[in-house]
């Protein structure tokens, strides 16, 4: 039965990859500069991702967890030089045994919120960057999905658009500083290096890293993550179709080890 339920694991990606494939047709090269915004994770367009993360080998039980993450990006123009992009993590998870045998848990975990005021235009050298502050809400309904405590930070990114090439780089850190006194206080820094190649056809391949530091237990969270990605028309509506895998280098005692899968489907709202 293991051997089984691994090489339906190892199908998924191979499977949403041919799908992907299948509705190439659905896209035309008018469609690249579109799929090349997504690579900025600051873009000036609403955009709606629906993101499937499923990883193994949490806690001494062999647990799992399959999450799914809602990512709406809201800009809003401030003036004429700046705008105001609002991203918010809403991660909705079903666990079971992460932490030894710990049975099933199901519902929503804690929310993460971004703002970022972003100059309207790139600079001289063409380098596109935000600042702003980042929030914890301690949204989990259940004590095993979220640390019941709020926190807040500085969030920054930086990147360049140079052709068909996307890199650059997404940090944030966060500190609680109200909640639950028997939970563990959060002093962690994410970094979410990046680089992604557009193909005139709306193709996109992305290479990243989500990692974690933290910093009051001294341990990473490094997964690497590898994606492709395909701008497909459903009628009128644009969607970005993603399917890739992910390694996890380096995690906490206890935490998911070996290869995860990703899925996703992004919702377009260009203006005009």
């Amino acid at each position: 039965m293991k051997t089984s339920c691994k090489t339906l694991r190892a199908s998924v990606p191979a499977i949403a990859v041919a799908s992907l494939f299948a509705l190439a047709g659905s896209a035309d090269a008018a469609d690249s500069d579109l799929a090349k915004q997504l690579s900025n994770p600051i873009a000036s367009l609403i955009s709606v991702p629906f993101q499937f993360n499923y990883d193994t080998g949490y806690g001494p039980a062999d647990g799992h967890k399959a999450y799914l993450n809602v990512q709406p990006v809201i800009p809003f123009s401030l003036n004429d030089d700046w705008n105001v992009i609002s991203r918010t993590i809403v991660p909705i998870a079903w666990q079971s045994d992460i932490a030894g045998s710990s049975g099933n848990q199901f519902g929503l975990g804690d929310i993460v919120q971004s703002v970022f005021f972003s100059p309207k235009k790139p600079t001289a050298g063409g380098i596109i960057w935000g600042v702003g502050p980042v929030f914890l809400v301690p949204t989990a309904t259940d004590e095993l999905l979220g640390g019941k405590k709020w926190g807040a930070g500085p969030t920054a990114v930086i990147l360049k658009q140079s052709g068909p090439w996307t890199f650059g780089m997404l940090a944030n850190h966060i500190w609680s500083f109200a909640g639950a006194s028997d939970r563990a206080d959060v002093n962690a820094t994410f970094l979410q290096p990046f680089v992604a190649y557009t193909t005139p056809d709306a193709w996109t391949f992305t290479l990243n890293s989500e990692s974690t530091y933290n910093w009051a237990a001294h341990e990473w969270s490094i997964p690497i993550n590898a994606s492709v990605s395909k701008l497909v028309k459903f009628g009128a509506q644009p969607v970005s179709l993603t399917a890739g895998v992910r390694y996890w280098v380096d995690s906490p005692a206890g935490g998911p080890e070996g290869f995860g899968i990703r899925l996703g489907a992004t919702l377009l709202f260009p203006k005009g």
